[in-house]
């Protein structure tokens, strides 16, 4: 008989059903749950137990990981199965704001569960993979039980006991991921007017991702990161106005080009509000302070 803990998945969209394949890969038995019954039919097939109901699926399980689309769902899969609950640690991978994840905690422990909030930082094909982690938070006690069930996702980093912060750090290499990667795809928009295949580009893009993670003069995570915290935006060599100059022809030659301007628009209206703030003479980074500091 296995020692290994019973998990109940709730949700078997992408994410939600490679997660209970990683566990039943591992050994632990496995009880799922999703609206639509078919979905479940490849996880039975591979061992899974389809359960009935909601509620039946939370009562099967030592552990109940949900993956739905946000928290709404959550509240209303389980909302007939508070009977269930009690007792329960809940560990919700769903994506939604901070806020919402802080209710949702209140929400669980009205009916006696404990809440644990996470966000998984790798699409489903690394689930379970080198290199795979999540970000947790919440009652410390509450994950700690489970800690080796979850690690068959990926690395557990635990983030502190505020329900929020997962999703905080979460949403956060968010911005970072998407914003880096569309502005990529603007560029190879860029080069294939010009008859230029972006494979052309990749290599150079790639360098400059490991130099601004690096300590060299590009290392400029690191020198954001000083600099913001400071709050000092030192602007001999790199200021703002010349920012403001160099978005200002970027988006023409997008413009120019036929290929959309939206974003990078945004990112030169971002500069010329910093501009316009009083700092042109600043550094790049002092764009920080109307970020922090959005207009009314």
């Amino acid at each position: 008989m296995s020692t290994r803990e019973h998990v109940t998945v709730i949700g078997l969209g992408a994410m939600g059903s490679t997660m209970a394949e990683a566990f039943l890969a591992a050994g632990h038995p496995t009880t799922v749950w999703n609206r639509t019954t078919a979905k479940a039919d490849p996880l039975v097939a591979k061992g899974a137990t389809l359960a009935a109901s909601p509620a039946d699926a939370v009562a099967a399980g030592d552990l109940v990981v949900i993956s739905l689309v946000d928290y709404a769902a959550m509240y209303d899969a389980l909302g007939a199965a508070d009977d269930t609950l009690r007792g329960r640690v809940l560990v919700n991978l769903s994506s939604d704001t901070p806020d919402e994840l802080r209710r949702a905690s209140r929400w669980a422990a009205e009916r006696s569960a404990e809440l644990v909030t996470a966000g998984i930082m790798v699409p489903p094909p690394g689930i379970g993979k080198p290199g795979s982690y999540a970000f947790y938070s919440g009652p410390d006690g509450a994950l700690e039980p489970h800690r080796e069930t979850l690690e068959v996702l990926g690395r557990v980093d635990y983030m502190g006991g505020d329900p929020g912060l997962a999703m905080v750090y979460y949403q956060a290499m968010l911005l970072v991921f998407w914003t880096s990667l569309t502005s990529y795809i603007h560029s190879v928009a860029l080069l294939r007017t010009a008859g230029v295949k972006g494979e052309a580009l990749r290599p150079y893009v790639a360098t400059m991702f490991d130099d601004l993670a690096a300590d060299g003069p590009m290392g400029f995570l690191r020198i954001v990161t000083t600099q913001v915290e400071a709050g000092e935006y030192p602007g001999g060599q790199n200021n703002l106005h010349m920012q403001v100059v160099g978005a200002g022809h970027a988006v023409q030659a997008l413009r120019d080009a036929g290929v959309d301007t939206t974003m990078p628009t945004a990112l030169k209206e971002l500069f010329v509000r910093a501009e316009a703030a009083g700092h042109g003479a600043d550094g790049f980074t002092s764009v920080a302070e109307v970020i922090k500091k959005p207009e009314a």
